[in-house]
C-alpha cells in the first residue's frame, strides 16, 4: 500500500497547531481572574484537569490505534477540542468552563495528540526522533500564533470572544485534516529501508501494556518523564504570570514572551528529537536536565527582562525535548504494534507532573505576593531526581537481560 507519510505528517501537526494551543491558556487564566473576579488558583484548576484527563483518551483511543483507526481517532479528537474550546465562550462559570474546557477539550485533546503522535512514528521507523519531533512541535509551537491572536481578540472584545473565534477555526481545520490523515499500514517500511540489527542486550519489542508495566524500564521512564515534564508545565502555564509579576510586563508583552517560549518550545522538539537519534535518548535526556537547572538558576539571579527572555527560551527548548525524545523511547523498548496504548500509559507521568507543575506554583506565587522563586528551586530539585534516576536506568540497560530478569 502507497502512502504520502509527509503528507500526513503535516495533516497532522496542522490538527496538533490547534490543540497546543492549551500552551497558551496563561493569556486565557490571566483575563478570566480580570473578567470574572475568578481566583486564579481556582482557573488553574480547570488548566489541570484539561492536563490530567488526557492519559484516558489516549489509552483509550491507542486500542484503536493499534487496530489500524488512527485516522478516526485523529479526526474525532481534533473535532472535540475545538468544540470544547468553542464552546468555553458560552461558559459562565468555573463549573461550566470545566466541562466545556477542562473535560472535553482535554478529552480530545489526548486523543488527537495520541493518535497523530503514534501514528507518524509508524510512518517514519528510519527517522523516529524526527518524525515525533515535528509532530509534537505542532503541538508545543501553537501558542506561537494562539498566545498574541488570542490577546488581540480579549483586547478587543472579551476572552469569550478569543474562545469563541478560535474554537471556530479550530473547527475549520479539524475537517480539513481529515481527508489528508491517513493511518500507518501495519509492519510499514518506507520504500528501500531495512531496519537495522537488535544489537546484544535487553530487547522489548512489540510488547502489550502488561507486560510493558511488568519491566524496570516502564517505572523509570514514567519517572523520567515526570520529573522531566514538570519544569515545562509549571512555565508554560504561568508565563504570562510570571513575566508580570516577577518583570513587570504588560498583559500584551506578556504574551509576546509567553509565544516566545512557544517557539522555543516548538523548536526544541525538532532539536533535540534530531539530537537523539544521533547520540541516544538518554544523552540527551541528561543534556536537557542540566539545561533546565541553568535556565531556573538564570531566572532566580538575573532580575532584568533578558534573564526572563533568556530563561524561558532554555526552558522551552528544554520542555520540547523532553516531549520529543520520550515517544521514540517507548517504542524502541516496547516495540511499535501497541505503541499507542503504552504511550499512553506512558504519557499518565506528563499528566500527574501538570496536576502539580500548574496549580503548586501558582499557589506558591499567591503566598508570597506573586514570587515564583520557591516554585523554582522546587523544580531545580525534581531535575535533579530525574538526572539521578536516568542514570539508574543506562546502567540497568548494560545488564544482560537474563540477569535482570533474575532480579
Amino acid at each position: 500500500m502507497k502512502i504520502n507519510r509527509w503528507q500526513v505528517l503535516i495533516a497532522s501537526t496542522a490538527v496538533l497547531l490547534c490543540t497546543g494551543s492549551v500552551y497558551a491558556f496563561s493569556v486565557f487564566a490571566a483575563a478570566l481572574a480580570k473578567e470574572k473576579g475568578w481566583e486564579m488558583d481556582e482557573i488553574m484548576t480547570v488548566f489541570v484537569i484539561n492536563t490530567g484527563i488526557s492519559p484516558i483518551p489516549m489509552i483509550l483511543g491507542g486500542r484503536l490505534l493499534d487496530r489500524g483507526y488512527a485516522k478516526q481517532v485523529i479526526g474525532i479528537g481534533s473535532l472535540l477540542f475545538a468544540l470544547g474550546f468553542f464552546l468555553s465562550s458560552f461558559a459562565t462559570s468555573l463549573g461550566m468552563l470545566t466541562l466545556t474546557y477542562g473535560i472535553l477539550a482535554g478529552f480530545g485533546q489526548g486523543l488527537a495528540y495520541s493518535g497523530a503522535l503514534s501514528n507518524s512514528i509508524k510512518l517514519f521507523p528510519d527517522k523516529r526522533g524526527l518524525a515525533s519531533g515535528i509532530i509534537t512541535a505542532g503541538m508545543g509551537g501553537a501558542a506561537i500564533i494562539a498566545a498574541p491572536l488570542a490577546n488581540a481578540l480579549i483586547e478587543r472584545g472579551s476572552v469569550s470572544t478569543a474562545f469563541n473565534y478560535l474554537g471556530l477555526a479550530y473547527i475549520g481545520v479539524s475537517v480539513i485534516t481529515f481527508f489528508f490523515i491517513k493511518s500507518a499500514p501495519a509492519g510499514y517500511k518506507p520504500e528501500g529501508w531495512e531496519p537495522p540489527k537488535v544489537a546484544s542486550g535487553p530487547s522489548f519489542d512489540n510488547k502489550n501494556w502488561l507486560e510493558m508495566l511488568k519491566t524496570p524500564f516502564f517505572y523509570l521512564i514514567f519517572g523520567m518523564m515526570a520529573t522531566g515534564a514538570f519544569s515545562g508545565l509549571m512555565i508554560t502555564s504561568n508565563a504570562s504570570s510570571i513575566g508580570q509579576s516577577m518583570f513587570k510586563l504588560t498583559a500584551a508583552t506578556a504574551a509576546i514572551y509567553v509565544s516566545l517560549a512557544s517557539l522555543s518550545n516548538c523548536l526544541g522538539r525538532i532539536i533535540w528529537g534530531v539530537i537523539s537519534d544521533k547520540i541516544g535518548r538518554n544523552k540527551s535526556y541528561a543534556a536537557i536536565l542540566i539545561a533546565v537547572i541553568v535556565a531556573f538558576v538564570v531566572l532566580l539571579s538575573v532580575k532584568s527582562v533578558v534573564g526572563f527572555a533568556i530563561g524561558i527560551i532554555i526552558l522551552g527548548m528544554c520542555f520540547g525535548g523532553v516531549m520529543g525524545i520520550f515517544p521514540p523511547m517507548v517504542m524502541e523498548n516496547y516495540g511499535p504494534v501497541n505503541q499507542g496504548t503504552n504511550y499512553g500509559i506512558v504519557f499518565s507521568a506528563y499528566s500527574l507532573a501538570g496536576m502539580f507543575a500548574a496549580k503548586t506554583a501558582a499557589q506558591i506565587a499567591d503566598a508570597n505576593n506573586g514570587d515564583f522563586s520557591k516554585a523554582f528551586y522546587l523544580a531545580i530539585g525534581l531535575a535533579v531526581v530525574g538526572f539521578i534516576i536516568n542514570l539508574i536506568y543506562m546502567n540497568l540497560k548494560k545488564v544482560p537481560l537474563a540477569k535482570l530478569s533474575e532480579r
